[in-house]
């Protein structure tokens, strides 16, 4: 599968404080994500992948069809924008992925997710740190 060029992908991570519990490894974020369409021809979303690591290493893989229910058309110029949310076991982490389209000749094509990062507080890093050892 092919890459496709003129597709931009940009997230906007957020710690989510009210719904973490770091004395029970709980972290919580909301991330926004905007993806625009610079083609010149519509494209649909089909499914995501996502590479979810936390700061132990452990790592979780996801994969889906569409996005928050959806498998969205984007048409050239236009953009999309949805929120999701993500829970990891510790203060810090990363998320990358792709997300698979295709055209309207139903040629299927990847969009890479640049790799983000996913971070609490500093005071609630230390926190966590400082339980490791």
């Amino acid at each position: 599968m092919k890459q496709i060029e003129k597709i931009s992908v940009m997230a906007r991570p957020n710690y989510v404080q009210a719904q973490s519990d770091p004395l029970h490894q709980k972290f919580v974020w909301s991330y926004e994500m905007t993806i625009a369409n610079e083609s010149d021809e519509t494209v649909q979303l089909l499914n995501r992948y996502w590479r979810i690591t936390d700061m132990t290493g452990k790592i979780e893989e996801v994969h889906g069809a569409g996005v928050v229910g959806l498998q969205p058309l984007i048409k050239p110029g236009k953009q999309f924008v949805y929120t999701s949310y993500c829970q990891l076991v510790s203060p810090q982490g990363t998320m990358e992925g792709y997300y698979e389209v295709q055209n309207m000749e139903e040629e299927h094509f990847r969009v890479a997710i640049p790799k983000f990062i996913l971070s609490a507080p500093s005071s609630i890093t230390k926190i966590f740190r400082s339980k490791l050892h």
